[in-house]
């Protein structure tokens, strides 16, 4: 039975939460179900188990694709034989799997459009699986196939480009009054959930230095050990506006804390040099006043917020250009699936010409035992190029044929010209041949050391 690429899972996007923890705790049982079936049955060749706080798929390759996912849906049922929500899983098969994978590398199937942490997380998914020897020729192909898609995605296209979160978009404004943020200092007011995230981006885009101020020290000092920071008294805010070049406020507090009076005195102190203003508070902590004063710049929520949807709708734009070279990709593999059908032949034909080769060398070399070693050197490589020259037409004449649907009657036409041996899928150590055919090294001087009068 052929095998075939299958993908069952769930996600942000098809469950809630309660019911992706459900799939989440079934992970390394119904890993193990699909470890006793590949020893012990032979239905499932390979699989590996992608579980994110978003979404938990099993990757697999399956003689019985339709048994394999049909053991995954009851293995997810609870002990007291309750099945699992069906409406809350997808299912994939070959092509469209190899898709999918593709897309979810390449962070287009993930809940903010073009993050990166997921394809951090199929890497470590990966090397478990190879630790645990569960993948083989297929999904080590099509996993090493997926980070370079998503390389390539992230690379020739904007989709991870543009800030969609408002404290990225508040530090990618930062960057933009002042070109860089390179030797800039930071004063964070508020240590909430919020200025910890713009915390770091600012220290990530080259800032020198950050300095909090919150009402509870022991938030602060918890938040500046974290960033290598210095803390500042709450009621001492104002002072530091005369050193700092951004100033990012973030509290709970229901009235305004810094005035429009506040900022005009301390530009005058600072001699007008630029200073900027982020406010994520609601309600607000700064006067929209002060915007109107020379060399100070105001952003508030909202438009932070009009930044991060505009960048969202570019993401979206780039996503098209993403979706492209994933379709791209998804042939590309098609393509060297198909050639996995041809790769045998292809072995057998060469296994075959390399025995006759060898066989005809050693009754030659026993009559020309007075040749040098150099002289016999060059008979070798001049026999090699031969069986290389002669295997050459037909080997490229087969692997054009394997994307077709009538390759089997091209494949079994070889055999019989070449009187070849029937083809075993079990016999595939060798099944990258397609891709590394130009890289096989020469025996040559390993036939010279076994030739006759060698000493």
């Amino acid at each position: 039975m052929e095998e075939r690429i299958l993908i069952l899972g769930i996600n942000h996007k098809t469950a809630p939460v309660e019911v992706r923890e459900k799939a989440a705790s079934k992970v390394f049982f119904i890993g193990d179900r699909l470890r006793e079936l590949a020893t012990s049955e032979g239905v499932v060749d390979e699989f590996m188990v992608l579980s994110t706080c978003n979404r938990v798929e099993w990757l697999t390759v399956s003689r019985d694709p339709a048994r394999t996912a049909k053991l995954i849906r009851e293995l997810l049922g609870d002990s007291s034989n309750l099945p699992f929500p069906q409406e809350f899983l997808y299912l994939y098969e070959d092509l469209e799997a190899v898709r999918h994978l593709f897309r979810v590398a390449s962070g287009l199937d993930s809940m903010v459009m073009g993050e990166p942490q997921i394809l951090g997380q199929i890497k470590d998914a990966y090397r478990n699986a190879a630790q645990q020897k569960t993948v083989g020729v297929i999904l080590n192909r099509l996993l090493h196939k997926t980070f370079s898609v998503a390389k390539r995605v992230r690379s020739e296209t904007g989709i991870g480009c543009r800030a969609v979160s408002v404290s990225y978009a508040a530090v990618e404004l930062a960057k933009k009054i002042f070109g860089n943020l390179q030797g800039k200092k930071i004063l964070l007011i508020g240590a909430g959930e919020m200025a910890e995230l713009a915390a770091e981006h600012f220290m990530r885009n080259g800032a020198s230095h950050l300095i909090i101020a919150n009402r509870t020290m022991e938030r602060a000092m918890e938040l500046a050990k974290r960033f290598r920071a210095s803390t500042i008294p709450f009621a001492h805010i104002m002072d530091a506006f005369e050193t700092v070049d951004v100033v990012l406020s973030s509290t709970g507090s229901p009235e305004l804390i810094i005035s429009r009076q506040d900022v005009k005195a301390c530009m005058k102190k600072r001699k007008h040099r630029p200073l900027f203003f982020i406010d994520i508070a609601v309600p607000r902590d700064i006067d929209p006043g002060v915007n109107e004063l020379d060399n100070v710049y105001l952003y508030d929520i909202d438009d932070l917020q009009g930044i991060v949807e505009w960048n969202k709708e570019e993401r979206k734009r780039e996503a098209v250009r993403a979706e492209y070279i994933i379709e791209e990709e998804t042939l590309k593999f098609q393509h060297w699936l198909q050639t996995l059908d041809v790769v045998p032949t292809i072995i057998a034909m060469r296994r075959k010409a390399e025995e006759i080769r060898s066989a005809e060398l050693r009754k030659t070399m026993a009559q020309l035992s007075h040749l040098s070693d150099k002289e016999k050197e060059a008979i070798v490589k001049m026999t090699e190029s031969l069986v290389k020259k002669m295997l050459h037409d037909p080997i490229i004449f087969v692997k054009r044929k394997a994307s077709r649907p009538s390759r089997q009657f091209y494949i079994d036409l070889v055999q019989q010209v070449f009187n070849l041996p029937m083809r075993n899928d079990s016999d595939s150590p060798e099944m990258e041949l397609p891709e590394d055919e130009n890289k096989e090294k020469s025996p040559a001087m390993s036939v010279i050391k076994n030739l006759p009068g060698r000493n």
